[in-house]
Formats: structure tokens, sequence, C-alpha cells
């Protein structure tokens, strides 16, 4: 199994910036993609930001110029950096891990990490 833990979510203002990190554990042979997910109250989930390892990074319209995407391969890391963050960016934000485990290839979820930006 592969287990994330996500941090970094909070409370900021319009304008401000966040960096929300996603660790993966467990019994992970290799990764084959990262991605965040964020899900707005009402809304259904959509995908942020996503990169294939190997591949080039990909963000929703929404927030191309503001968030970046970056992995740190040696701890199995996922962090997005949000700037320029806006109200309309409120959501629990959720990291998306599909890797190689014992015997299979997984899709995984974090815990889910609320941010909030005020106006």
């Amino acid at each position: 199994q592969v287990q994330l833990v996500e941090s970094g979510g909070g409370l900021v203002q319009a304008g401000g910036s966040l960096r929300l990190s996603c660790a993966a554990s467990g019994s992970i042979f290799s990764i084959n993609s990262m991605a965040w997910y964020r899900q707005a109250p009402g809304k259904q989930r959509e995908l942020v930001a996503g990169m294939v390892s190997g591949g080039s990074p990909n963000y929703a319209d929404s927030v191309k110029g503001r968030f970046t995407i970056s992995r740190d391969s040696a701890k199995n890391t996922v962090f997005l950096q949000m700037n320029s963050l806006k109200p309309e960016d409120t959501a629990i934000y959720y990291c998306n891990v599909v890797a190689r485990t014992l015997g299979a290839t997984r899709s995984s979820w974090g815990q889910g990490t609320q941010v909030t930006v005020s106006s």
C-alpha cells in the first residue's frame, strides 16, 4: 500500500502564497505520476496540476502562471507552490499518486488539506 501525508494548507489573504507538500511512503517500486486536485464546496473535484514521471507538468488554465508543481524524487514528495492566490482558489486540495507497488499499480489519495483565501 501507499500512504500519502499532506501538509501546508491554511488561511491566506488574496495575493499571498502557500506551499503544499505531499509525501508518499510504503512499498513503492516506482512512481508513474503525481498530481494535485482540489474540490470547492458544491463543486466537483478538478485537476490543478500534474506531472507524469519523465514528462512535463500540466496545469489547469485557471492556475497557469501562478502555481508550480515540483517533485523530490529521492523523497517521493510532490510540492505545489501557489502564488498570487485568489479567493476562488479556496478549496480542499488533494494529492494523488499513481505508483507501482508490490503486485499492482495503484492510485492513492491524500487526506486533503484546506486552503482558504480571503479577499
